[in-house]
């Protein structure tokens, strides 16, 4: 069964995940409902429609005779390594994954909540605390294991916190939390 994580308490969601393998990934992955469904997407897509693809590449690679010298062959071959190598990442992250959920807004930063916060002198920037799987700053999503993420997490709006990174360090003020 997946869980749920409502501002760090875990609840038990009610459907059951399919029965999945995967040996090497065995710790939690917290990731939001939104990003959970793309896991699931990217995971429908690589299964039904990349994997027989490259296993036709492969098969038709294989009839053209010698493979030792056959480019396409070897070329199919590292490409469905790849795609196997995804997903076996992607059922990982659905077996273990525990959801975060938004719930309402305390105004303190927790996971899942989305977080206005200014640097001074700079334009008001908007994060949403998500989970390492679904991480990407650059969409606005960063991580509760990060620098930013773990500063801020605990804190509420007009609050300041400083940020420190491996190779810098500077002060936000929170602005507002959704």
């Amino acid at each position: 069964m997946g869980r749920t994580v409502y501002g760090g308490a875990l609840a038990v969601t009610p459907y059951a995940l399919p029965a999945l393998r995967l040996e090497f990934m065995a710790s939690d992955v917290h990731i939001t409902p939104e990003g959970l469904e793309k896991v699931r997407e990217e995971h429908d897509q690589l299964v039904s429609k990349q994997r027989p693809y490259i296993a036709a590449k492969i098969k038709a690679a294989r009839e053209l005779g010698d493979l030792s010298e056959n480019f396409e062959y070897h070329a199919a071959k590292n490409e469905q390594g790849f795609i196997e190598a995804r997903i076996n990442e992607l059922d990982a992250i659905i077996k273990n994954h525990v959801l975060i959920e938004t719930k309402q807004s305390t105004g303190v930063v927790d996971m899942g909540s989305t977080v206005h916060f200014q640097e001074d002198g700079e334009d008001e920037e908007t994060y949403r605390i998500v989970g390492p799987a679904e991480a990407d700053p650059k969409a606005g999503r960063v991580s509760y294991e990060s620098a930013l993420g773990k500063a801020l997490i605990g804190h509420k709006a007009g609050e300041e916190v400083d940020i420190v990174t491996p190779t810098s360090r500077y002060r936000v003020r929170i602005v507002g939390v959704d």
